[in-house]
């Protein structure tokens, strides 16, 4: 190597060196920063809004193979639906561990059968599911998809009353005793909203679930709106919400880091013309029009297990050749 090159290298290293030892005195990275914010400058004070999770949550959808199923005896087919029935029948009802379940026909192809499961843990869902693979009526059901969520309230509206009480305490911000009073608040909030962590299922004959996202592209992006501006679009979000009370209810699950989505939503509804009309009038909002990405929708009829694989054709054609 020669001289004026051995220069030129050392002079490199040093002006790499000095552009950016300065940027890296904030280090070690704490757990959950990224590299950005070591060095372009201080952590964002953007933060999440609080959130309360409860009942962990699973749909199963699936096929039904219903030639295969006419195919058997009939002594044999109804062996098993009794046993899906009375199994499904079980796992549906609402237990001490605040347990729901739900079972649904699907209309469209895009699957048959839909179940909706929601317990305390992960484990007591993956119990669930298999239960529901070791049935003799699984050899007759292929996956259409499945989703994994958890409930969830976010608290937008809260934000600033958790604020200003804490501050009234002399509490500061990004403090551990700012941190553990607003731990203390929200388990009490917790206590007060138990009836909606772990819902019950309601009664209403149908329903429509879909998972969704806020965007976060390079123009428009939910996650770095400040909170008080997520919180007045979420505000007016739920004044078109409040219009169909009494007509629409809701379960709202999250599942970031649980699934391909942010979000899931189930709507139940007496009249399914509700769900189009609430979804079209709530595209109109700001927080649907311009920050939502919405999955597939599936729209299912509550049916008693017992009902899920009976055939429907020879009582069907029977009824039709009595009127011809």
């Amino acid at each position: 190597m020669s001289a004026s090159f051995k220069r030129r290298s050392e002079k490199c290293a040093a002006v790499i060196a000095g552009a950016f030892t300065p940027n890296l005195r904030s280090l070690p990275v704490m757990e959950g920063q990224i590299l950005s914010e070591v060095v372009d400058g201080p952590m964002s004070k953007n933060r999440p809004p609080s959130t309360l999770e409860g009942a962990f949550c699973l749909h199963q959808l699936y096929h039904i193979d219903r030639r295969g199923l006419l195919r058997l005896s009939a002594e044999e087919r109804q062996g098993i639906i009794d046993e899906a029935a009375r199994v499904l029948t079980v796992l549906n009802q609402r237990g001490e561990k605040e347990e729901s379940g739900a079972c649904y026909r699907v209309l469209s192809n895009i699957a048959d059968l839909m179940l909706v499961y929601f317990r305390q843990t992960p484990d007591e869902l993956a119990e669930v599911e298999q239960i529901v693979s070791e049935l003799a009526i699984s050899e007759y059901l292929t996956k259409a998809y499945g989703y994994f969520s958890v409930v969830e309230l976010s608290l937008h509206g809260a934000a600033e009353r958790y604020k200003k009480l804490l501050s009234k305490r002399g509490l500061e911000e990004d403090t551990p005793e700012w941190d553990q009073a607003l731990e203390t608040e929200l388990l009490k909030e917790k206590e007060t909203q138990r009836a909606r962590l772990y819902p019950e299922i309601p009664d209403d004959p149908y329903i429509c679930f879909y998972p969704m996202n806020k965007k976060r592209g390079e123009t428009i992006n939910w996650f770095m709106l400040q909170p008080r501006e997520r919180g007045m679009l979420m505000k007016s979000h739920g004044t078109t919400g409040r219009k169909y009370y009494g007509r629409v209810s809701q379960i709202i699950t999250s599942s970031s880091g649980l699934a391909d989505y942010d979000w899931s939503v189930n709507l139940f509804a007496k009249d399914a013309v509700d769900f189009k009309k609430l979804i079209y009038e709530m595209r109109f909002d700001e927080v649907s029009a311009v920050y939502a990405d919405f999955g597939p929708f599936y729209i299912g009829i509550h049916t008693a297990p017992e009902d899920l694989f009976q055939p429907k054709l020879p009582a069907w054609s029977d009824s039709l050749l009595a009127k011809s």
